[in-house]
């Protein structure tokens, strides 16, 4: 067994950007054993075919590679070095450069940065990957877990307050809302609706990222369900053709919250390949 934290989280970066979890195969399965419309049958069919040859190949889902992003768990009795950290980010490097991530790292100063004045690192490893995410777990382990971010559901996604009048409902329709116009926009469904509940922009965000390592496609809550059940009524379809599946499942977080008259949310539209994640124990 290894116990090389460079090439754990290598292999983990590679399997995050080319591998379908069991349940969402399944669920996708499912959504095209009950399609009617033709066109998105084999739209879902496809999806599904290419991941299987993504994972036999360990290749990229997309040619949208995405950023990495990470959670770290952290049980009761166990430590994190400097050392590790450092281990981590070179094993994200290794594994962008054995996937292939796309080269869209840009260079340059802060300026350059923004306007891509400084041209693109042709090095996969130049896409550096967001802060780490620390959180607890019951379990006395160190586990990572990898989500690669693409391009599209960060352009279609929204982080925003609602005044919440003292109902739920009123911030689950504002979800439907907000899934329902940036899912049509998106182009790359159908999708996973990733939603975070917070007190703070930051907040809602981790709980956004939190709810794709949590969420399975097998066990919906109730709340999860209306929000796909009522999106799905949308009729936008894989690839914008119509059918019964725009959205697989909602993966959904609440986290704490204040008294107070707003609910800080974020909804990620990710799509048809996302989330792609990973996670292995280091």
């Amino acid at each position: 067994m290894k116990n090389n934290i460079v090439e754990l989280v290598r292999d983990a970066l590679v399997q995050a950007g080319s591998t379908f979890r069991e349940d969402k195969k399944q669920a996708y399965q499912n959504a095209v054993d009950k399609e009617t419309n033709e066109k998105a049958r084999w739209v879902l069919q496809t999806i599904l075919d290419n991941a299987v040859v993504a994972e036999k190949n360990h290749s990229p889902l997309c040619d949208d590679t995405g950023i990495p992003h990470l959670v770290l768990e952290i049980g009761e009795d166990c430590a994190v070095s400097g050392k590790m950290l450092d281990e981590i980010r070179e094993g994200i490097k290794q594994g962008l450069r054995i996937l292939p991530g796309r080269p869209m790292g840009i260079m340059g100063n802060d300026n350059q940065r923004i306007d891509q004045s400084g041209g693109i690192n042709i090095d996969s490893a130049g896409v550096e990957p967001a802060p780490i995410l620390l959180r607890r777990c019951k379990e006395n382990v160190i586990r990572l877990h990898i989500l690669m971010f693409g391009g599209g559901p960060a352009i279609r996604a929204k982080t925003y307050r609602v005044f919440h009048k003292h109902n739920t409902n009123v911030v689950v329709d504002e979800i439907v809302n907000w899934a329902t116009e940036g899912v049509a926009q998106l182009g790359c469904t159908p999708c996973t609706l990733a939603v975070g509940i917070g007190r703070s922009h930051f907040e809602a965000t981790a709980m956004m990222l939190q709810a794709q390592v949590e969420g399975r496609y097998d066990i919906q809550s109730e709340l999860e369900k209306e929000i796909t059940d009522r999106v799905n009524k949308s009729g936008v379809g894989a690839l914008g053709l119509g059918g019964n599946t725009s959205v697989l499942a909602t993966f959904m977080k609440v986290g704490p919250q204040r008294a107070s008259g707003v609910r800080i949310v974020c909804v990620r539209p990710v799509c048809c390949f996302e989330p792609r994640i990973s996670t292995v124990e280091l």
